[in-house]
């Protein structure tokens, strides 16, 4: 199949970058750097999300909206706005079947910054409102929201013990995910799945759900 991907040059995208290149589809990366792979399926085009239009011969069987920003001052211009004009370029595509976001759990608990946290939730309603556009098509549309994942925007707390203890303590089952593990679910829905559409599915080790509980 084809893939298109946003945000391939480093973390959760490039993980579902090489998970569907692993897999043998071929992959077109969108990035604001220069590309990571090297793969003879892969092409790159080093473009913001605000700015890209679509191609003529570009008609992906799947589209995966992942590129953003933890800058507060152009979060929600990046992360909501641009990801609706880069989803937009491609919604109309004849042989698209499935489209995922990349949201996160922050878009439930509010935690984080204040216009991080209201572009991922934003992109969790537009996302809602996308599959119900689509469905007429038999296109499933998705988001996964992540909890803590190991990658290089969170150097600064992987790099201190102290720091990372604490965020590890925040969680049930003691520890962050890989950006491979990311991966892998956003494979499963937009590969395998069939029937789940218009869900946000959260994987964050349990983090949300931790409580203690007085009696």
């Amino acid at each position: 199949m084809r893939v298109v991907v946003s945000g391939t040059s480093q973390g959760i995208g490039l993980a579902i970058a090489q998970e569907f290149l692993a897999a043998g589809h071929d992959v077109l990366g969108y990035d604001v750097l220069d590309a990571a792979i090297v793969h003879p399926r892969y092409q790159h085009r080093k473009a913001d999300i605000r700015d890209v239009e679509r191609q003529a011969e570009d008609d992906p069987n799947i589209l995966v909206c992942n590129a953003g920003t933890l800058d507060e001052e152009t979060a929600l211009d990046v992360n909501l706005i641009g990801t609706m004009h880069f989803a937009e370029q491609f919604v109309s595509c004849p042989s698209l079947r499935s489209i995922l976001f990349v949201a996160s759990a922050s878009a439930r608990n509010g935690a984080e910054f204040p216009r991080y946290v209201a572009s991922k939730a934003g992109i969790v309603g537009y996302m809602k409102n996308l599959a119900l556009s689509v469905a007429s098509r038999g296109i499933t549309c998705n988001s996964i929201s992540p909890g803590g994942v190991v990658t290089p925007a969170n150097d600064h707390i992987l790099k201190s013990d102290e720091l990372y203890a604490q965020v590890k303590a925040e969680t049930l089952l003691g520890k962050w995910a890989e950006a491979q593990e990311i991966a892998e679910l956003a494979y499963f829905l937009t590969v395998r799945n069939r029937s789940i559409t218009g869900e946000d599915i959260l994987i964050d080790n349990g983090e949300m759900l931790k409580s203690n509980f007085i009696w």
